[in-house]
């Protein structure tokens, strides 16, 4: 009997020996990124110009492949259910902790499902208005609105999108009574803004620089809790009054659960070689993002918290997961 419990503990110990020693030897062969959106937007972007940098610094190609739908939770689910020997990873944004509150029935846990590499960029959202706004900074726009409750419009992309939960959270905060007018594009928010239509909107600031930099739309907000370096002069939500208010755009690599500590390491570290390249910076710089890489813990701490800031804007606008 303890010859047998001798061999199977050396079989073990054999196994774990082999396990260790093909995490230190990743990757040799490809390794997949997949993208729970369409080719050409925040994260694809992100996960191509880090990918391409990626396959210098490890000696393997890293191959992005778009599974878009569900709100990213398709690739999100591919992922999780992929083998955790680091050779399937996703690009998350913060598009996953939204569908993890708006998408019914998510084929993963959002966070224990996977082993968190780290957020590696982030972006903002803006509250806008349109030059002849009679609102200059936060304050002044709550004012108007509530001289005028329920006769005015705002307007976002998408109902239930990471736009429109943060804009819920703002009018529960503010007590802002304005009516939410859902756009498929920011093209369409903007000539809505432009035309009168709505009375302010809610978008990623690199989506509408643009506008901004012409002077057609101004900004009175950012939504990280520290103002953005590319529009230093404009106040943050919290400054403008609402203290704790904060929330920013982000993106990160996170791979099966189960993967190897080995890898999460070699890849957090191949991470950090790759954003500090300038050519990385200014490729992320030009998609509204600045590079910026956490632990793989305050990356997870981030999502949980994303997730139930989220569930509670949700049921503040009575939004339900379709």
């Amino acid at each position: 009997m303890y010859w047998r419990i001798a061999v199977a503990a050396l079989a073990l110990l054999s196994c774990a020996k082999l396990s260790m020693a093909d995490a230190e030897d990743w990757p040799n062969k490809p390794v997949r990124i997949m993208v729970g959106f369409g080719a050409g937007g925040g994260t694809d972007i992100v996960a191509r110009v880090i990918a391409e940098r990626l396959s210098d610094a490890l000696g393997q190609q890293f191959v992005v492949e778009n599974r878009p739908g569900a709100g990213g939770s398709i690739a999100g689910g591919i992922v999780a259910k992929a083998p955790n020997d680091g050779y399937t990873a996703v690009a998350l944004s913060t598009g996953h902790s939204v569908s993890a509150v708006m998408v019914k029935q998510v084929p993963y846990d959002p966070v224990t499902s996977f082993e968190m590499v780290g957020m590696v960029a982030q972006s903002t959202y803006v509250v806008m208005v349109p030059k002849n706004s009679p609102a200059t900074n936060l304050e002044s726009l709550v004012e108007y609105v509530n001289k005028n409750p329920d006769k005015l419009n705002y307007s976002t992309v998408g109902v239930g999108a990471t736009q429109h939960l943060i804009a819920e959270d703002l009018l529960h905060r503010t007590q802002m009574k304005v009516r939410h007018v859902s756009f498929r594009t920011t093209g369409e928010v903007v000539t809505a803004l432009l035309r009168g239509d709505v009375a302010f909107g809610l978008d990623l600031f690199h989506a509408v620089r643009g506008q901004v930099d012409s002077g057609d739309i101004r900004l009175l907000a950012v939504s990280t809790p520290k103002r953005w370096p590319a529009a230093p002069d404009v106040p943050t939500i919290a400054e403008s009054g609402l203290l704790g208010f904060g929330y920013i755009g982000w993106y990160g690599f996170a791979f099966p659960a189960g993967t190897r500590q080995p890898i999460i390491d070699k890849m957090h570290k191949a991470l950090q070689k790759v954003l500090s390249e300038p050519e990385v910076v200014k490729k992320l710089e030009g998609a509204g993002a600045i590079a910026t890489l956490s632990t793989p813990k305050e990356f997870g701490d981030l999502i949980e918290s994303d997730i139930k800031n989220f569930r509670e804007a949700a049921k503040q606008g009575g939004l339900q997961a379709k």
